[in-house]
């Protein structure tokens, strides 16, 4: 499995530059905390979705019930 298409075709040099840029705009002691809630907001966006897949692969409920009434009043 090659990586090339992963980091969009960036050296180590160009890696190390962004680290850095990255390091010079936030500081050190913020990094932690940045890199924390970016996971707390992935954890929400990934629990999210399994809740729409989950909607989406239910059957509705409702749906069934007034098809029920529907026939009975008939």
């Amino acid at each position: 499995m090659k990586l090339y298409p992963l980091l969009l075709g960036l050296g180590t040099g160009e890696i190390i530059f962004i680290v850095l840029i990255i390091l010079l705009l936030f500081g050190a002691k913020r990094i932690p905390d940045l890199m924390k809630s970016m996971g707390k907001g992935v954890k929400s966006f990934k629990e999210g979705m399994k809740d729409v897949e989950k909607e989406i692969n239910t059957p509705d409920e409702p749906a069934k019930e007034s098809n029920q009434t529907d026939s009975e009043s008939k």
